[in-house]
């Protein structure tokens, strides 16, 4: 029984670790959390088309030296 009141109080002890760590944090305004979201948004969506470029052209070469093989 002394091991389970240890476990009960040592997860006691984290969750008020973990809730005085959350107390410590600052959050993003509304609109720094907008700007950077919309950052994340623009910066996959060039990178998808990049890569989807990419993809294009090397399934051209590669249809292309097949056709030559």
């Amino acid at each position: 029984m002394g091991k389970l009141q240890d476990s009960f109080s040592g997860m006691k002890g984290f969750f008020s670790d973990v809730g005085a760590e959350m107390g410590k944090i600052t959050w993003p305004e509304r609109q720094e959390l907008l700007g950077s979201t919309v950052v994340v948004i623009v910066s996959v969506i060039l990178l998808s088309m990049y890569v989807g470029v990419c993809d294009k052209l090397l399934v051209t070469l590669l249809k292309v030296l097949v056709r030559q093989g």
